[in-house]
């Protein structure tokens, strides 16, 4: 008996490995982690806050892919918000209190640098060696042009948060921000215009910008937002998801393969927005969010959030089994699960809606109705495996992956 369990639960291992999409990795940690950046396949660096515990900002290294993952001392107590490397050793940092932090020696030490600002320094972006950008509390906006020895305030013309900076060459780039900001600049920072988003109602704020090319970009923001523009940012149309919360990164890996992540969700789109398709992040809880997201190229990517969430994917997280959860966008939780796990449908319809259970080979197995949009299943019938969950309603149907392990 012992020996067909260990057969049964290697199988499962096998079938769970085999249709992942993106897999949990183990930080060691619970800090709120905000930023991730791999120089290479093995070597990366996730940075967050303080863990309560006194241990200062936090700062995580692996040389191995994401398998171990190594606290590095950062000596701040400031929460560290984005990272980003220029080559093996050189790496920069910008975190709370104007904290921008350079490393030479590949993470084993870290030096503060002279801001000038105190600002929340929130997002910070190379365009070479030494040139870079930051961006901040306050219209913030600093650039260095030596490696980080000086930086020099711009001109944004706004006092409110910018949240994020992306550059598409040396000359021409973009910064988004709190109440729909969206600035341009064509002169290397010098001065930055105001772009019009689009966006009207309460909730405006843009949490990261991305573009592709001279002409074609992205911002994504509050309540699901991404906008597109086509026209270096002259106008910005509005793209459809099936998300409603707030996302907060997005990276595009070519003209038309893009991910977005945000609470508990990465989205993936393959024809260049149009369409984005909810992938399964594995993680439900409450205050879950994913809070940025890294591609080292087509396959191996990476997405980091709260709680010590680091998750890792090495199939653009393709699956085995067939999933469409962009058209209804719902969540599970415990997944796996064992006696029961619980819907919540992600929309404000209360419409009913047919939840059918289908095994591994395709045999429906279980059918029940859910006349609300939060509903616990009884699963104690149900066998150890890989199962589909699918929800019906009259206009939409979506599916996900369920793994029922006792």
């Amino acid at each position: 008996m012992k020996k067909i369990i260990i057969i049964f639960t290697i199988l499962i291992a096998m079938a769970i490995n085999a249709n992942a999409q993106w897999t949990l990795q183990t930080s060691g940690k619970t800090n709120d982690f905000y930023s991730v950046y791999f120089i290479d396949a093995n070597n990366g660096f996730v940075v967050g806050d303080d863990d309560g515990m006194g241990s200062g900002g936090m700062i995580l290294k692996t040389t191995n892919g994401g398998t171990t993952w190594t606290p590095q001392i950062s000596n701040t107590y400031s929460i560290l918000n984005s990272v980003r490397f220029t080559d093996l050793n050189t790496g920069y940092i910008v975190g709370g209190s104007g904290l921008i932090l350079k490393t030479t020696n590949g993470g084993s030490t870290w030096t503060p640098q002279t801001s000038n600002v105190s600002g929340n320094l929130k997002s910070i972006f190379f365009t070479s060696a030494t040139t870079a950008y930051v961006v901040g509390s306050g219209g913030i906006i600093l650039k260095t042009v030596n490696s980080g020895t000086t930086w020099t305030t711009q001109n944004s013309g706004r006092t409110n948060l910018l949240k994020s900076v992306h550059f598409i060459n040396a000359t021409t780039g973009y910064a988004v921000g709190d109440s729909a900001t969206i600035l341009k600049t064509t002169n290397g920072g010098t001065t930055w215009t105001a772009q019009n988003s689009g966006i009207t109602g309460m909730f405006k704020n843009l949490n990261a910008v991305y573009f592709t090319d001279v002409n074609t970009g992205y911002a994504v923001g509050q309540s699901g937002k991404i906008i597109k523009t086509t026209n270096g940012g002259t106008t910005w149309t509005a793209q459809t998801t099936s998300v409603t919360n707030d996302i907060f990164s997005i990276q595009f890996l070519d003209a038309n393969t893009g991910y977005a992540v945000g609470w508990t969700k990465v989205l993936k789109t393959t024809n260049g927005g149009t369409t984005w398709t909810v992938q399964s992040s594995g993680i439900s809880g409450n205050y879950d969010n994913l809070n940025a997201v890294f591609f080292i190229n087509a396959n191996l990517g990476y997405t980091v959030g709260l709680k010590g969430r680091i998750l890792k994917t090495t199939n653009g997280g393709s699956v085995g089994i067939n999933e469409n959860t962009s058209a209804l966008n719902f969540s599970m939780y415990p997944n796996p699960a064992s006696d029961n796990f619980t819907i919540i449908r992600n929309d404000k319809n209360n419409s009913t809606s047919i939840v059918n259970i289908y095994n591994a080979i395709g045999k429906l197995v279980k059918t029940e109705s859910m006349n609300q949009n939060q509903q616990t299943i009884n699963s104690k019938d149900l066998s150890n495996g890989i199962y589909l969950v699918e929800i019906k309603t009259k206009e939409k149907t979506s599916t996900q992956k369920l793994l029922i392990q006792r």
